[in-house]
């Protein structure tokens, strides 16, 4: 190595080391101040900063006091996640956790369809047994025995029933040769006003409406046959749906509590006392509903009856029956059966007589609706007609009448459980726990 290359490389070490000791002053001053803290590297690890430019900072550098990266939100399961909008995260979450409850939801719709022929008979016991659990209670205070008392509630329950609707049919069969007569003269009045009325048809135009009317008999005819030759089958299913209510309704009225206990237990230790609550809250809502409802079917029967024997009405007492029927369907039921009324008052005594009949039963419904149901209901099986009206077509849709009369009394029962479930208070104790104390120190 000639002489002017070492002098060159004895340069090039002294500036090499100056420039070090001058970089090594400014990380300590830089760590002093707190700005920058180098993790020990090499002679030639660098340092960047916006206010002395130099090299890129190492990877062990760690910059103090500059802004890290956001942390990811807790519910995000990383970074990716985090970087999507909140508000489109949270659409997401409801929109599979709803797309999963309909889901379910459908799936026990398909269930309880299969086994309809079960299921609305044992809501028809839950309904009759809230109806004559009080009957059932009041003999027990007189020291029947529970088998004894739950019989005679039930014995005499069937036999008002029976009772009931053989009067019915006897005064239909002996009323129908009357009504007959009676019916073919209305027709008859009606065609007539069809051709002088407003509507000023004519004999022509009548014939072919009857014509077609006989058309649409003649091509339904098979359906009609078909649904004939099932008639065995639902016979069948008839019978058994009212033996299992019958069976059913005993068990209710005799073990219901045990059944009841059984059920709990066999959810969580933590979730028995909340669900118990909130159980026992939902049956007296449900017994206080029954009995509501017979009273208000009850006074809707008379109110009507009674203007029906005023005016000389055939089947007073079966259009009654039948308006005591409509009246445990809430808000329509009764304006439904009473219609009936209305065509027989139409048919027998003409016009004006129907018309006093439709503004009777008007104004029995209005009465119904404004002070029978919210003065003896109370607030405890208050309901929003909108959900009774949404709930009866379900239940209309889903299982025809039966599922008119259950879907209500059913609302009213999962309100007051939804209700005392999300409650944020400690239910009761119940009587029969048993609390272990520790001893004292």
């Amino acid at each position: 190595m000639s002489r002017l290359e070492r002098v060159r490389e004895r340069l090039r070490r002294a500036y090499e080391s100056g420039r070090n000791a001058v970089r090594a002053g400014r990380e300590r001053h830089r760590a002093r101040v707190g700005t920058v803290s180098v993790q020990p590297g090499g002679p030639d690890s660098g340092v960047a900063s916006p206010a002395t430019p130099g090299p890129a900072a190492p990877p062990s550098a760690v910059v103090v006091g500059a802004e890290s990266p956001a942390a990811p939100h807790p519910s995000t399961a990383s970074q990716d996640d985090a970087d999507v909008p909140h508000a489109l995260r949270i659409a997401a979450a409801w929109s599979w956790r709803l797309l999963v409850v309909g889901l379910v939801g459908w799936a026990l719709l398909r269930i309880v369809g299969q086994i309809r022929i079960v299921i609305i008979p044992l809501a028809v016991a839950l309904l009759l047994s809230a109806l004559l659990a009080p009957a059932v209670g009041w003999l027990l205070r007189a020291r029947f025995p529970r088998s004894l008392a739950t019989a005679v509630v039930l014995v005499g329950g069937v036999a008002a029933v029976v009772g009931t609707l053989t009067l019915v049919v006897n005064e239909f069969i002996k009323g129908v040769p009357e009504l007959s007569k009676k019916s073919s003269q209305g027709v008859r009045q009606i065609q007539d006003w069809l051709k002088t009325g407003p509507l000023h048809m004519s004999d022509s135009q009548l014939d072919r409406y009857i014509n077609e009317g006989q058309q649409w008999v003649n091509d339904n005819t098979n359906r009609l046959t078909s649904g004939a030759l099932s008639t065995a089958a639902t016979v069948a299913e008839l019978l058994t749906g009212t033996l299992l209510v019958v069976f059913a309704t005993f068990f209710f009225l005799r073990d219901g509590r045990i059944i009841w206990r059984f059920l709990v237990r066999l959810l969580p230790v933590g979730a028995r006392w909340k669900v118990d609550d909130a159980g026992q809250a939902s049956w007296s809502t449900l017994v206080a509903y029954v009995r509501a409802t017979v009273l208000v079917a009850f006074i809707d029967a008379v109110g009507i009856g009674i203007f029906l024997v005023v005016f000389d009405i055939p089947f007073a007492f079966p259009l009654a029956a039948l308006v005591f029927l409509g009246a445990f369907i809430p808000i329509v039921g009764a304006t439904l059966s009473g219609t009936v009324a209305v065509l027989v008052a139409l048919v027998d005594s003409g016009l004006v007589t129907a018309l006093i009949i439709l503004g009777v039963v008007i104004g029995v419904q209005q009465v119904e609706g404004h002070i029978l149901q919210p003065l003896i209901m109370g607030r405890a099986v208050a309901i929003h007609p909108l959900a009774v009206i949404i709930g009866i077509a379900a239940g209309v849709v889903l299982a025809g009448i039966t599922g008119a009369l259950v879907s209500v009394p059913l609302i009213a029962v999962l309100n007051t459980a939804v209700r005392r479930l999300a409650a944020r208070t400690v239910p009761d104790t119940p009587p029969d726990a048993v609390v272990v104390a520790a001893k004292a120190p």
